[in-house]
């Protein structure tokens, strides 16, 4: 396990070295190969959710890669306070400084990972080559209140005796670990009072930043009906739904996402090689179930 100082706070980060080679390096080196830095979800998730879908994918097609786990998560330190949007996209900027990454790098977020993406993107542009958002939304207010209200709800239901029970019931053995390492980091932390009260960007700033971006979504997640506002603000996103799944799509469908990054950053990187090999070890109950074809508009 490696830790990082970074932005005060002890940092988990795991890395991958390319297999292959891609033009386009993001270290400042020439020739050197590009960077793509995985950031996770909120409360609930960890850089395993990278490690065990794309990383290794990632890798393989010529990458290096670099995850790590977001403050309060992981085996990141947990400080009780500092949980803005600010705050993790600091820890952002201070990470790839502690690694020395000078150049543009590509971005991929699985839900709030995006945001802090996206936020990184709205501050440093210039160090930013692309955007693939899963199941993600740039830091708007229509984004801020459907976080407010998760957040609030999870705050509220989470630590009730039988919670964890009823959702095993409900959902399987994954739900009840994920909801279990919410209620730790909700129990621990200021995020349910941080988060919401995030400041946001000017939306022209958000439509500021000029890179490919790439946003996909289930088709039956709640996620999909901010899929506009990725649209209005960012006229050069390449949007894809996935019929069938809902907002873990990372996780339940790795190599449908896989399948849909990698021709994208192929594309990017001006059809150099960039083979598709099966993802690393499958997430434990995330294996693809070959869902409908997803959709592009």
């Amino acid at each position: 396990m490696t830790m990082v100082r970074a932005n005060g706070l002890n940092v988990h980060v795991e890395q991958l070295p390319p297999a292959a080679a891609m033009s386009g390096g993001s270290s400042g080196a020439p020739g050197a190969a590009p960077i793509a830095v995985l950031v996770h979800g909120m409360a609930t998730d960890s850089l395993a959710s990278w490690y065990l879908t794309l990383a290794h994918p990632l890798a393989n097609a010529g990458l290096r890669v670099i995850m790590y786990d977001l403050r309060g998560h992981g085996h990141t330190e947990r400080p009780p306070e500092g949980y803005t949007l600010d705050d993790f996209v600091d820890d952002l900027a201070a990470l790839l400084s502690a690694l020395d990454v000078t150049g543009p790098v590509h971005l991929l977020g699985n839900s709030f990972g995006g945001t802090i993406a996206f936020g990184y993107a709205v501050r440093h542009p210039e160090r930013v080559a692309a955007i693939a958002a899963v199941e993600s939304s740039p830091p708007t207010t229509t984004w801020l209140d459907q976080v407010a209200r998760q957040l609030d709800q999870a705050a509220a239901y989470l630590p009730r005796e039988h919670a964890l029970e009823e959702i095993r019931a409900e959902r399987g053995e994954l739900a009840s670990r994920r909801a279990k390492t919410a209620r730790e980091v909700l129990a621990t932390t200021s995020l349910v009072r941080d988060l919401p009260a995030s400041r946001l960007p000017a939306e022209e700033r958000i439509s500021a930043i000029r890179c490919p971006v790439l946003g996909i979504y289930g088709g039956d997640s709640p996620m999909a009906a901010l899929a506009p506002d990725v649209r209005r603000l960012l006229p050069q996103a390449r949007i894809v739904t996935v019929p069938g799944y809902r907002h873990y799509l990372l996780v339940d469908a790795p190599n449908t996402v896989r399948d849909i990054v990698l021709p994208w950053l192929r594309q990017i990187h001006g059809g150099h090689s960039a083979h598709a090999d099966p993802p690393g070890p499958a997430a434990r109950g995330g294996q693809d179930q070959d869902p409908t074809p997803a959709t592009t508009h």
